[in-house]
């Protein structure tokens, strides 16, 4: 399996920006599909984005303030975070999965990656 390391978390005021990084080893992030996850204190993990070879989708909640990239040649995807919202605070996940998706739902369930960063924490102050 993929090993996922996830840095750039913190903390920040509301409007502020974060960039998480998720670096990989082991395996080639290239051949994977990859998503960003998040969980809130008391709170189900929930889909932030996801990214095919060709595709990109967002949670309606980030659309329009998140972006999510990939740098093969560095092995690493990346978070950009905009006008950031005290509601964004979560522990945010990076998940890699290289069996086929079917459709973009599979990006949206986390049940369908199998491999996890530990997570970095992101909080937003009002």
């Amino acid at each position: 399996q993929v090993q996922l390391v996830e840095s750039g978390g913190g903390l920040v005021q509301a409007g502020g920006s974060l960039r998480l990084s998720c670096a990989a080893s082991g395996r080639t992030l290239s051949n994977y599909h990859m998503g960003w996850f998040r969980q809130a204190p008391g709170k189900e993990r929930e889909f932030v984005a996801g990214i095919s070879w060709s595709s990109v989708y967002y949670a309606d909640s980030v659309k329009g303030r998140f972006t999510f990239s990939r740098d093969n040649a560095k092995n690493t995807v990346y978070l950009q975070m905009n006008s950031l919202k005290p509601e964004d605070t979560a522990v945010y996940y990076c998940a890699a999965e290289r069996e086929y998706f079917g459709t973009y739902i599979d990006y949206l369930d986390s049940r369908s990656f199998g491999s996890w960063g530990q997570g970095t924490q992101v909080t937003v102050s009002s």
